[in-house]
């Protein structure tokens, strides 16, 4: 593989900055238009409490196999982005190893840094974002994760997100220093900073080249409402409610999650129609499940979780939009770049 016309323009190894124009990605001419999943694959936990490293229960996984079926009779094959309780948990990992192995699924990491060894960090919600803490710690962190998934699954991971989206300023050279080919952090147009995360508002939702052989595809978000040319508005909390309820302005990102299917097919639909060629869905694994995330309480929300995944496949099926794996992608891009 080759990169030397991008490593021509000196791009910055960064990923909390938005790209340049010209570190854009080209994707094939036959690429045509694909859709990938990304399930965030980790432990359940209380969403409204303080972390803590105790929590690293992880019986959600044993409803994956299940839920990966629906997926694959749809022709996708779901890349399941582990954390370390994951893959540390016999039961749940022999769960993930024998779908990878029946090729069910493919393998990537979520770095949860707070129950993450090694444990040098205080637990706060600045150091719940990895790339907040010391880079001697992130790269021990990331390696602890990534070697302990292959020793898990067999596989060595190469597509790598940060759990909260917390990347940084080091980020990109740990990734490429380990052998990460593409990175899935970036959760375009979405704002983390009032909590201690990084800024994406201004990140593109188009895949780029990071550095050397590290990729970025950010996960799919789009603006609706007769006010979508003017995004700038939603950063003000007086405005941003208002604005929803109006339909005027509302930010929709690809994820069942909070996000009410109509929006999201029409989300899709614009999106389609500015030429988008590749979308990046997302869930969190434990959403299987009754009454582990807060997307998922009852029965009825779990009806709902999978209808929401039916009229998406239904529309990416009449609009001749194909699912696409998360190591093709990384194929796609360095075909497109070579």
């Amino acid at each position: 593989m080759k990169h030397e016309a991008f490593a021509a323009r000196r791009a910055p190894a960064r990923l909390d900055m938005p790209p340049r124009a010209d570190q854009r990605a080209p994707l094939p001419a036959d690429f045509g238009r694909r859709f990938v999943i990304f399930g965030d694959a980790e432990e359940e936990f209380d969403w409204n409490a303080p972390f803590a490293r105790t929590n690293i229960a992880t019986s959600a996984i044993a409803s994956l196999p299940e839920a990966t079926r629906r997926f694959n009779d749809h022709g996708a094959i779901p890349c399941y982005m582990v954390d370390y309780p994951v893959v540390d948990n016999p039961r749940s990992a022999t769960i993930l190893r024998a779908m990878a192995d029946g090729d069910a699924c493919d393998i990537g990491t979520q770095l949860h840094p707070w129950v993450n060894p090694p444990f040098d960090e205080d637990i706060s919600d600045r150091n719940s974002f990895t790339g907040n803490l010391p880079r001697p710690l992130q790269r021990a962190k990331l390696h602890a994760l990534t070697d302990r998934i292959e020793q898990a699954t067999g596989q060595r991971p190469i597509i790598y997100r940060a759990g909260r989206y917390g990347i940084g300023e080091h980020t990109a050279d740990l990734l490429i220093e380990a052998g990460y080919r593409l990175d899935v952090s970036v959760r375009a147009l979405f704002d983390y900073r009032a909590a201690g995360g990084a800024d994406f508002s201004h990140h593109p939702i188009w895949p780029w080249h990071v550095a050397g052989p590290l990729w970025e595809a950010p996960l799919t978000a789009a603006w609706l409402g007769g006010l979508r040319r003017f995004p700038g508005l939603h950063a003000s909390p007086a405005l941003r409610g208002p604005l929803a309820r109006l339909g005027l302005l509302n930010r929709i990102a690809l994820t069942p999650e909070d996000m009410p299917l109509p929006d999201v097919l029409e989300a899709i639909r614009i999106l389609l129609g500015a030429g988008h060629r590749l979308f990046s869905l997302s869930f969190h694994t434990p959403s299987v499940e009754i009454g582990h995330t807060p997307y998922v309480r009852d029965a009825a929300d779990l009806k709902r979780f999978w209808a929401w995944w039916d009229g998406v496949f239904a529309l990416f099926a009449r609009e001749g939009v194909a699912a696409i794996r998360g190591p093709e992608i990384v194929q796609a891009l360095d075909r497109a770049g070579a």
